[in-house]
């Protein structure tokens, strides 16, 4: 009778050691997430506007972006995907990993910052210019992404923007694709002799989704990058063409 006593309260404490444990879990989760969504909301300040439309051409100056910047020197702009939940700053640094769990003030944060990779230029004239951001379960950061798996909405969302302080960009959704996180075509940032058609032969026959557009030579693209957990070092990326 002892040992059966002994048996159940030993079952009992440890069901209560996992039901707490899964508590602290929960918390950690609520609470990276609710620190996640204050950074966003405290920065949305910065968010910058499309200007009217204007029949002069006049040069671009995204003050907002300016003021970012002064705030975050490491801030590069602003991108944004109708939508989505992808409406956020990013930045460039020297070390790809630096921002993977840091917020914009460079203090631990889950959610990490959207981030460029290292290889490309802050003005973004890389032939392809990467941006890295987490997949979030409750869908900020890169966690939409997942969302350009569905056909229809794929087809039925093919812009977004990317805000410099001194360009506004506009971009082409035209692929979306799983991959390794070792794929050396879709994570180059410049190409060679072979140029743009040769990225875009590999990403139209590799793609999930995939619709035509109009390539030129002098093309650039942005890559939007994040994990899939479809398999092993999975990505999903978003390939898109800047227009000109």
């Amino acid at each position: 009778m002892r040992k059966k006593r002994l048996i159940k309260i030993l079952l009992s404490v440890l069901l209560l050691g996992i039901m707490l444990f899964s508590a602290y879990q929960l918390y950690q989760i609520y609470r990276d997430y609710a620190a996640e969504k204050a950074i966003h909301d405290m920065v949305l300040e910065y968010k910058p506007e499309l200007p009217a439309p204007s029949e002069t051409e006049e040069p671009v100056i995204n003050q907002s972006v300016i003021d970012l910047q002064a705030q975050y020197p490491d801030a590069v702009g602003w991108l944004t995907i109708p939508n989505t939940n992808i409406d956020y700053p990013f930045v460039w640094y020297s070390d790809n990993a630096f921002y993977l769990r840091r917020d914009l003030e460079k203090k631990y944060a889950q959610a990490g910052t959207l981030f460029m990779e290292t290889r490309c230029n802050r003005d973004f004239s890389s032939q392809n210019t990467i941006i890295y951001g987490h997949h979030m379960k409750n869908d900020s950061m890169f966690g939409t992404i997942k969302r350009f798996n569905n056909k229809d909405f794929f087809d039925n969302n093919q812009t977004g923007t990317i805000f410099l302080a001194n360009q506004t960009l506009e971009f082409e959704i035209f692929a979306f694709v799983v991959v390794k996180a070792t794929d050396k075509e879709i994570y180059k940032t410049d190409f060679d002799e072979t140029g743009n058609a040769a990225f875009m032969e590999y990403i139209k026959e590799n793609a999930r989704h995939f619709r035509e557009t109009p390539l030129g030579e002098t093309d650039r693209f942005v890559t939007l990058s994040t994990c899939s957990y479809e398999f092993n070092n999975a990505r999903m990326v978003l390939i898109c063409r800047i227009n000109k």
